[in-house]
C-alpha cells in the first residue's frame, strides 16, 4: 500500500514541476524583455539611489519578483530529489558564487571608477586615499554573513536527520508509532522515510501477532501461573523452573457422572462435560483463580488467596443450579467442591521439545481424598482447618466441622462443611443446630456411638433432608448393632 502510495505522490510531483517550469519560463521571458526598462528607472549618484518607476519598469519588477519565486521553488525541489551530500553541495554553489564575486569587487573596488562603483565606494567609504582597513573589514563581514548563511542552509537541509534519529531511538525501543513517519527533506530522506515506516509496519504486524500468541498462550498456561513463577511470558519458561508457595487448591467434581453419561450419545456426553466446564472455568478466572488441570469432567484449580476459593466454590454450586433449572433435556449435574491450603512448588516439568506447567504437592493429593470424603457424607463444599486457618478474620463464613481425614496413619486433617450454599430457612436450622452436629461428630470420633446417634437422631427431627446427619446417623447406628 505504501509503495502504491509513494509512486502516485512521484507522479502528481513531477506534473506539478512540469507545470512550475513552464510558469517559471513564462515569467522569465517578459523579466528580460522588461529589464532594461527596471535599471533605465534607477540613477545612481555619488550619495544614493535615485528611483523613477513607470509602468513598464513596474511590470519588469513584478515579473522578477515571480521568476525569482518559482525558480526558488524549483531550486528546492530539486535539491529535494538529490541526495543529501550532492543536495549540501547544489545549495551553497549559488551563495559561495556571490561571495567570491563580492569578494573579488570588494578587493579591486579601487580600481573601477564606473558610476555604480563610484556610489557603492562613497557608501562603503572606500577611496584610494584611504587605507585597506575598510576593504578587510567589509570583507570580514561578508565572510561572516557567507559562512551564516551556508550554516543556516546546511542546517535547514539536514534537520531532518534529527528526526530520524528521533525515530530511529523509538524503533529501536521496541516503541510504536500509530501515525506514519514523516520526516520531510531530500530524496535520500524519502528512502529512509519508506524504510522506517516499513521496519514500524513489521513491527507493528508482529507485536500484533505476539498479542495474538500470548493470548492464546494463556489458555494453555495462564498468566497466573507465569506471575507465581516471576515470569511476564511463556518465552521466559525453562524447563526446570520451580518456586514454593503457600496456595489454596480447588478440586471441583462432578456427582455421578459415570453412571449419567451412560444414557447420552458420544456427542451428547462431550457436549454435556463441556457445558459444565464452560459453566466453571470463568468463575475460576474470575476469582483470580487458575486451572491447573482437567481430569475428565473434574477440575484442578489454583489460588493464592482462600478467600477467592471459598467465594469461588459457592458461585460454581449457585451457577450450576441455574443451569440445572435450564437445561432439562439433560441430566442434571450436581457439583462436588474440596478447597485445601499448603505448600506447592509450581513448576515446569518435560523435555525441551515438549514443557508442561503443573503444580506438585500433597494438597493436590489430599484434595481427591477429601473429595472421596466429601462425596461419602453428601456434603458440597467442604475445606481443609489450614484453610479455615488462612482465611482473614474479617471474612463472612459459616461453617460446621465434618469429621477428620487421617493422614500418614497419624496425623489428621480436620475438615469444614461451608453452610452459605443451603437455602436461607434451612441454612438458619443448621446454624441453630451447627453445635449439637459437631458434639455428635466429635462423639462418633471418640467411638461413643450412642451419645453421637441421639445428637444426630435429633437434628434430623428438624432437618429431616440434611445428609451428613443422615449418614453419620447410620454409622452411628450400625457401629452400635455390631457391638451389641
Amino acid at each position: 500500500m505504501n509503495k502504491y502510495f509513494i509512486l502516485l505522490q512521484n507522479i502528481c510531483m513531477r506534473t506539478s514541476t512540469k507545470i512550475l517550469i513552464i510558469l517559471t519560463i513564462i515569467s522569465f521571458i517578459p523579466m528580460i524583455i522588461l529589464s532594461k526598462y527596471v535599471f533605465s528607472s534607477l540613477t545612481l549618484t555619488t550619495k544614493t539611489i535615485d528611483f523613477d518607476f513607470n509602468p513598464l519598469s513596474i511590470s519588469g519588477l513584478v515579473f522578477s519578483l515571480i521568476f525569482t519565486i518559482l525558480f526558488s521553488i524549483l531550486y528546492i525541489r530539486f535539491l529535494k530529489s538529490i541526495k543529501l551530500s550532492k543536495s549540501i553541495f547544489f545549495a551553497t554553489i549559488p551563495v559561495t558564487i556571490y561571495y567570491a564575486v563580492g569578494i573579488y569587487l570588494l578587493a579591486d573596488l579601487k580600481n573601477i571608477n564606473t558610476e555604480t562603483a563610484k556610489v557603492v565606494k562613497t557608501a562603503l567609504n572606500i577611496n584610494s586615499t584611504t587605507n585597506s582597513y575598510n576593504n578587510i573589514l567589509w570583507s570580514i563581514l561578508f565572510t561572516i554573513i557567507y559562512l551564516l548563511i551556508v550554516f543556516v542552509t546546511i542546517a535547514m537541509i539536514c534537520k531532518p536527520l534529527s528526526k530520524v534519529q528521533k525515530y530511529a531511538h523509538r524503533l529501536g525501543d521496541g516503541r510504536l508509532y500509530d501515525d506514519e513517519v514523516k520526516i520531510g527533506g531530500s530524496k535520500q530522506f524519502k528512502e529512509i522515510e519508506y524504510s522506517l515506516n516499513k521496519i514500524n509496519y513489521n513491527y507493528k504486524e508482529k507485536d500484533n501477532l505476539l498479542k495474538k500468541t500470548n493470548l492464546e498462550t494463556q489458555k494453555f498456561i495462564p498468566k497466573q501461573f507465569l506471575k507465581f513463577l516471576g515470569k511476564n511470558n511463556i518465552s521466559e519458561l525453562e524447563l526446570g523452573n520451580q518456586v514454593q508457595k503457600k496456595a489454596t487448591t480447588l478440586f471441583c467434581d462432578m456427582n455421578s457422572s459415570t453412571n449419567m453419561s451412560k444414557t447420552l450419545s458420544l456427542e451428547e456426553n462431550f457436549n454435556y462435560i463441556n457445558s459444565y466446564l464452560h459453566t466453571v472455568s470463568p468463575l475460576i478466572r474470575r476469582y483470580d483463580g487458575f486451572i491447573d488441570k482437567y481430569m475428565g469432567d473434574g477440575i484442578l484449580a489454583v489460588f493464592s488467596k482462600p478467600q477467592n476459593a471459598i467465594e469461588c466454590s459457592l458461585a460454581i454450586v449457585r451457577a450450576i443450579e441455574i443451569k440445572n433449572k435450564s437445561q432439562k433435556d439433560l441430566p442434571n449435574i450436581d457439583v462436588r467442591i474440596s478447597i485445601n491450603t499448603g505448600e506447592v512448588i509450581f513448576g515446569i516439568v518435560g523435555e525441551e521439545e515438549r514443557k508442561s506447567p503443573t503444580i506438585i504437592s500433597d494438597v493436590v493429593n489430599l484434595a481427591s481424598k477429601m473429595e472421596e470424603i466429601n462425596k461419602y457424607i453428601g456434603t458440597k463444599i467442604i475445606f481443609s482447618k489450614e484453610t479455615l486457618n488462612e482465611l482473614p478474620s474479617s471474612f463472612p463464613i459459616i461453617y460446621r466441622y465434618t469429621g477428620s481425614l487421617t493422614l500418614d496413619g497419624q496425623n489428621q486433617l480436620s475438615l469444614f462443611e461451608n453452610l452459605e450454599y443451603y437455602p436461607k430457612q434451612k441454612r438458619e436450622k443448621l446454624i441453630k443446630l451447627k453445635g449439637k452436629f459437631e458434639r455428635g461428630v466429635r462423639y462418633y470420633n471418640e467411638k461413643d456411638y450412642l451419645k453421637s446417634k441421639e445428637c444426630f437422631e435429633e437434628i434430623l427431627k428438624y432437618v429431616p433432608d440434611d445428609k451428613p446427619s443422615y449418614i453419620y446417623f447410620n454409622k452411628a447406628s450400625g457401629k452400635i448393632s455390631t457391638t451389641s
